[in-house]
């Protein structure tokens, strides 16, 4: 732990009061062990304000990844840091020699560990304290989960109680497209792994419950950046130039119109702007100018035909009124897919942990994980992790400064993933 953590454990131990009690396991359910001891559950709050207070953007988590390293080391694992020198992975089990010759093959537990480039707007004594930086995602969560199954999972494997071996996946550069994850998959992450598990932290989502969803969870996510060129002059003129600031207005509003009606609507391809950028002053017409946004869908189909339409529909709008168009078509994500035997595995663990109760469908949404890149190649499912305090009404939206959880959500994805490893 280090001594930013320790300061905070004070802190963490005045919140305990506050964690999310077990439910009653059901009568007809598995008594599993790896429930979360109390001293680990304090500390493990402590990790994540600790992390909290200092996030760090993708690929240069350093501090994120020497923390997670010490404390795995303190618990006699051996983590490796991945080749691009932020993040790493541990192996439970497998390394250890607990687990093998049993059938089950290795499971992974997939963590992001990286921060967002907005300020941290809320009142707490684990606001971030560095400057246009927040864990506005969930990742510090997600992180000290993972963190936090790993060491119950050592503590069985150590006892003989581990059924299968459990690989650890801390991932950098979740937020950097086209994701940390094709890294982390060319470094081999996926070596030996039958199966990969994650999730992610849900403010919709009352704490003490999971959302599951069987089938694509999320959309494709691509950047889009269009640069607009023509002939300018004097705003009395109009019609001796290229009137590029409404060639571009008519870029923003008609090429999604014209996109919907080019692609199945049940598609949900979707392009939404983020940044326009023309002009100086108020009685010249510019010659270039620049937009920004992002592309996404619901589909895989339509994923892969978007970049072919985007450009096309730009071209024409632009054409149309005189401006030449240069378009950047960043790839992004694919859907996050989710296998239903790995669906099922959560909804197992979460009904023996839980009951049938804390686990809820859920619906796709339009964000983007590269969560999807792994289950390209091995099996998986993420859940949704609820985060939201009982009775608490505020709205914490995702990417937001004033973004926060219910740290009683540490203790159930812990038991989660736990339960996972060992029944499935």
């Amino acid at each position: 732990m280090s001594p930013e953590t320790g300061s905070v454990v004070a802190e963490a131990e005045a919140v305990t009061s506050e964690a999310v009690a077990p439910e009653a396991v059901p009568a007809d359910a598995l008594a599993l062990p790896g429930r979360l001891p109390e001293a680990l559950r304090t500390e493990l709050i402590a990790f994540r304000r600790d992390i909290h207070m200092h996030p760090e953007l993708g690929n240069r988590e350093f501090r994120t990844t020497a923390a997670i390293k010490a404390r795995l080391e303190q618990a006699g694992l051996t983590p490796r840091v991945l080749p691009t020198g932020t993040g790493l992975i541990c192996d439970i089990g497998a390394a250890s020699g607990a687990g093998e010759g049993a059938a089950l093959p290795m499971l992974a537990l997939r963590a992001d560990i990286d921060g967002l480039p907005i300020p941290d707007t809320k009142s707490v004594p684990y606001r971030s304290t560095e400057p246009d930086r927040a864990h506005a995602c969930g990742h510090d969560v997600h992180t000290t989960v993972v963190l936090g199954a790993g060491l119950v999972l050592a503590e069985l494997a150590r006892e003989g109680r581990l059924p299968r071996p459990v690989r650890l996946l801390f991932q950098p550069a979740e937020e950097v497209l086209p994701g940390g994850a094709t890294d982390a998959v060319e470094a081999g992450v996926l070596d030996g792994v039958g199966r990969i598990l994650a999730l992610h932290c849900d403010p919709k989502v009352e704490v003490g419950r999971i959302g599951l969803r069987t089938g694509a969870i999320t959309s494709a996510c691509d950047r889009l950046e269009v640069s607009l060129d023509g002939a300018g002059g004097h705003t009395a003129r109009p019609h001796l130039t290229t009137d590029l600031v409404t060639a571009t207005a008519k870029v923003i509003t008609e090429v999604p119109a014209l996109l919907s009606r080019r692609v199945d609507t049940r598609s949900g391809l979707a392009v939404t702007w983020g940044r326009v950028e023309s002009g100086h002053a108020c009685n010249v017409i510019p010659q270039h100018a620049e937009l920004s946004g992002t592309v996404r869908c619901l589909d895989l189909p339509a994923w892969r035909e978007a970049p072919d339409l985007v450009h096309a529909a730009v071209d024409e709008i632009a054409t149309l009124h005189g401006a030449k168009s240069e378009i950047t078509y960043v790839r992004g994500v694919p859907p996050v897919v989710n296998e239903a035997g790995s669906v099922e595995l959560l909804r197992r663990a979460m009904e023996t942990r839980r009951g049938a109760h804390a686990v809820e469908d859920t619906e796709q949404s339009l964000g983007g994980e590269d969560f999807s890149w792994y289950l390209e190649h091995v099996p998986g499912a993420m859940a949704r992790l609820g985060v939201r305090g009982v009775g608490d009404t505020a709205r914490r939206d995702l990417h937001r400064g004033d973004f926060d959880v219910d740290e009683g959500a540490i203790e159930v994805g812990v038991e989660l993933f736990t339960a996972a490893a060992l029944l499935g």
